[in-house]
């Protein structure tokens, strides 16, 4: 199995990169993301890999993020969702959008990416949802070192502010990426919270 390969940049294409590393040059393909990052050629990388074993062939997929790579053995999981069409996926929208999407069961974000439709979408949702809380997607903006208690009434002032913007119009993906973006300690109320997140989509 390989984690990750560290070397140079020889080559970028449109939907993967060539990676030198001692003497070897390995074929990655690669989300977006990685293409979009500002790469160049003859640069250092360090990237997260899964390889892909098929009897005619053994394909290399790279990520920026260890995240993104759980995200992306997360996908493949799903029933008719193959390691391009995952790699589709996360070329469409962010391992993060991802979640929200999920959560907030936007079956029309998700089946914008490629080769991916509506039925697809909906499959995806099912199956994921119990892998992804509204908690996890916090939980990096909760100060560590808050009471239990405290947490919870913070994350439960974040879900109340997500519940309210959906019921003022707005799609469930971006409700949850609106909070998640202004949430900054746990021991802000509903109130704060959801004020905070009018401001940034306005």
């Amino acid at each position: 199995m390989i984690g990750y390969i560290k070397g140079i940049v020889e080559e970028v294409t449109s939907d993967r990169l060539i990676l030198e590393n001692g003497g070897i040059g390995y074929e990655i393909f690669v989300p977006s993301s990685v293409l979009d990052s500002g790469l160049r050629e003859g640069e250092e990388l360090k990237i997260y890999t899964y390889l892909n074993v098929r009897e005619d062939a053994l394909q290399l997929f790279g990520f920026l993020t260890r995240d993104d790579l759980q995200v992306y053995r997360l996908l493949i999981g799903v029933n008719g969702i193959g390691p391009k069409a995952a790699i589709g996926v996360l070329s469409a929208m962010s391992a993060d959008t991802l979640r929200f999407a999920v959560l907030a069961d936007d079956a029309a974000a998700i089946a914008k990416a490629p080769g991916i439709g509506k039925k697809t979408a909906q499959k995806l949702i099912l199956e994921l949802k119990d892998k992804f809380s509204l908690e996890e997607a916090f939980e990096q903006k909760l100060a560590a070192t808050q009471a239990k208690e405290t947490v919870q009434a913070g994350e439960d002032a974040f879900s109340e502010a997500v519940q309210a913007l959906v019921a003022l119009g707005y799609s469930g993906t971006e409700a949850l990426q609106a909070v998640k973006k202004v949430a900054g300690a746990a021991d802000m109320d509903t109130e704060a919270v959801l004020k905070a997140a009018l401001k940034y989509l306005f």
